[in-house]
């Protein structure tokens, strides 16, 4: 039986046990849970980077999303709170979308 060692998705071990396979999971403490997401999200963001095509791409954005859903729940807030955040940045610095590339700045 291959080991994982990885945290999942809530309705994986459904998954796995329609399909007749015998498996093991815990629940995870807080600790390791909240290491856990940030694991996973170093997984995700890899796998984007990595991504050959927008469809690809778009499938990563989308669980870093989730996950970026569930970390902002983890520390006290909610995508809401995290989306107002990155509109007041927005305002106040800027987005990314003009690819103004820095090169130097003379002391």
């Amino acid at each position: 039986m291959p080991t994982y060692n990885k945290l999942i998705r809530d309705r994986i071990p459904d998954i796995i046990e329609r399909s007749g396979k015998n498996f093991e999971t815990r629940i995870l403490e807080d600790g390791e849970y909240v290491e856990s997401l940030k694991t996973k999200l170093r997984e995700e963001l890899a796998e984007y980077l990595y991504a050959n095509n927008n469809e690809e791409a778009l499938e990563e954005m989308a669980d870093i999303l989730e996950l970026m859903n569930v970390l902002a729940e983890v520390h006290g807030g909610s995508i809401e709170l995290v989306e107002e955040i990155r509109k007041e940045k927005a305002e106040k610095r800027g987005s990314f979308k003009e690819k103004i590339f820095l090169v130097e700045v003379e002391d």
